[in-house]
């Protein structure tokens, strides 16, 4: 069987592709990204870069400008190191351990039943590359790898002001091919946790497992406008109207694995009366047609399933009535979008991760907006919501948006360079998906910033893929850029 690297052997350009082998090989999830920035610290050192490992665990690596471009402006190239660890159920990948095996499909390479890690393994595998480069004309290089992206932005967030000397940035974290931003929504996590009271299973009761799956998950952010379904929000919609019907008691749920990802799969184990076996199946039949009728042309290979499990107990039925009545008012998705920004998402929030037994239970809400006071807004609400109840809900990791430049001289060159190179107009676009630029930039004020990338699909779900053509694009973009920087004055 070809090997990973055999597969990218072939693909242009080949430095980038070697480098993303690399990402693929070396496992690196958010918060275990050590041993991945450690091989790139060595990479780097043997080449007679300059690097340093900052108190977050951010790598720093730096270049001298090419010979007679030292006064230049320096430019500092961006991304994270580690990525959303998803996989389809049934697939044995330990992404701890194992290697990404992607595959090329119709111009594209992705990852069948995991996450492909292109976010932002891709923009990573270019940095390297343009460090390596020694035919490319530029200014004082400064490569920033960043750690803890996905699960809180922990590395930017820790990253101290005074260390990086460029005036300029080029973020390599977006997924749409010839378009550049210029802003970024903020955001923070809502934790709920609440301790729970474990009652018996009834005496004579059949515990059953309710699975709701086959939903295409994605991007909190960049997906969340798609209206696509949450899987925790679905089966506890399912579980209230079940409590209508039967006499359900409710001993686990859990649902979901990222914070950032759309939930595409949820768990229940109810317990019944020993003969509410045919009912259950005959009102999940009804459900399943039902959701999929609202779902059509989005989600429409939701399924709903049960199957005998077992339980040594079920939640106290006080517990069970304030956790599906919080969960199934709790907003999820889209709440308002921008009037400035004309189809773009203000204001979201995702229901990302659920885990709840009869000893108590916990979920996370992470809330997006372009507008800081929109998030606060929104998680005060969460907070407001769960606080009725007595329930311990806490607002963390708040991190700021990026507010658009429209005359951004990088942004104005960055324009020129791609008219140029590619003969047509690039687009400017604001994202609702949280990037590093704005608590990056509120370090270091002043700092002209620009992001752009090669087209990904999929991020933060199984079939994550990345178009292969666009990848060389943006190489022959990043590097013109910086061979244009080089010699403007900005």
């Amino acid at each position: 069987m070809p090997t990973t690297a055999d597969l990218l052997s072939d693909l242009q350009p080949a430095p980038v592709w070697r480098h993303f082998e690399r990402f693929c090989r070396i496992p690196r999830p958010s918060k275990q990204e050590a041993a991945l920035r450690d091989h790139l610290q060595q990479w780097a050192e043997a080449r007679g870069l300059a690097t340093r490992v900052d108190a977050a665990g951010n790598l720093i690596v730096r270049k001298r400008a090419s010979p007679g471009s030292e006064a230049a402006p320096g430019v500092v190239l961006q991304a994270h190191l580690d990525m959303v660890c998803q996989k389809n159920t049934g697939t044995s990948h330990d992404f701890s351990r194992d290697p990404i095996r992607p595959a090329l499909r119709d111009g594209w390479l992705i990852a069948e039943d995991t996450t492909l890690g292109a976010d932002n393994g891709i923009g990573a595998a270019l940095i390297l590359a343009a460090l390596e480069d020694n035919e490319l004309t530029h200014g004082p290089l400064e490569a920033l790898f960043t750690v803890d992206e996905e699960a809180g932005m922990g590395g930017a967030q820790g990253l101290e002001a005074g260390v990086l000397g460029g005036s300029l940035m080029l973020n390599l974290d977006t997924e749409d091919w010839g378009e550049f931003y210029l802003g970024c929504a903020g955001g923070l996590d809502v934790n709920v946790d609440r301790p729970g009271r474990p009652e018996s299973l009834p005496a004579g009761w059949q515990a059953w497992r309710i699975t709701l799956d086959g939903l295409r998950g994605g991007h909190s952010g960049v997906d969340i406008h798609e209206e696509r379904g949450n899987a925790i929000k679905l089966l506890v919609r399912v579980l209230r109207a079940l409590e209508g019907a039967l006499p359900l008691r409710l001993a686990s749920l859990d649902g979901g694995t990222a914070r950032n990802a759309l939930p595409r799969e949820t768990r229940a184990v109810v317990a019944l009366p020993a003969d509410a076996g045919d009912r259950l199946a005959t009102l999940l039949a009804d459900w399943q047609a039902r959701l999929r009728r609202e779902l059509q042309g989005v989600d429409e290979g939701l399924r709903l399933m049960a199957g005998p499990d077992a339980a040594a107990a079920v939640l106290a039925a006080s517990e069970q009535a304030v956790w599906l009545a919080t969960l199934h008012a709790a907003p999820h998705g889209v709440r308002r979008r921008s009037l400035s920004v004309p189809g773009v998402v203000e204001t979201s929030n995702n229901l990302g991760v659920v885990s709840l037994g009869p000893d108590g239970g916990h979920c996370n809400f992470m809330v997006r907006s372009l507008i800081d006071s929109g998030s606060q807004a929104l998680a005060d609400e969460i907070v407001s919501l769960f606080n009725l109840s007595g329930t311990s809900a806490v607002k963390s990791g708040d991190y700021p948006g990026w507010a658009p430049n429209p005359d951004s001289p990088l942004l104005a060159l960055c324009q020129r360079v791609f008219r140029r190179e590619f003969g047509g107009e690039s687009r400017v676009q604001v994202i609702h998906a949280g990037l590093e630029c704005g608590i990056i930039g509120s370090r270091y004020p002043g700092m002209d910033i620009v992001s752009f990338g090669p087209t990904i699909r999929g991020a933060h779900a199984p079939g994550e893929r990345v178009e292969v053509a666009s990848v060389g694009k943006a190489w022959q973009l990043l590097r013109a850029i910086l061979a244009d920087a080089a010699t403007a004055r900005l």
